[in-house]
């Protein structure tokens, strides 16, 4: 049985105005399994927060810090942590 896990990931780089979130949020659906969201921080970076199994949310982790994102990504800082639950989905905000 798969370990369920919280992801707190803070991307920094080119990452706000280029549909980084909306591309995050497609990956996230597309891994499946995942609830959590991405959203624009004032000072430029986007935060991304995904629950789900440790196997998923590494697989959500390593396309951030794979480069093949809109934008550019110059850094991935990232938490790991029990899940909070609370989420409906994956959502943009």
């Amino acid at each position: 049985m798969s370990e369920e896990v919280r992801l707190v990931a803070w991307v920094r780089g080119r990452v706000q105005g280029v549909g980084f979130r909306w591309f995050t949020r497609a990956k996230a659906l597309e891994i499946g399994g995942l609830s959590g969201f991405a959203l624009n921080l004032g000072d430029g970076r986007v935060q991304v927060v995904a629950e789900g199994s440790r196997e998923r949310c590494e697989g959500l982790l390593g396309w951030l810090q794979a480069g093949d994102t809109p934008g550019r990504v110059d850094g991935v800082t990232e938490i790991w942590d029990t899940p909070r639950g609370g989420y409906d989905g994956f959502a943009v905000r």
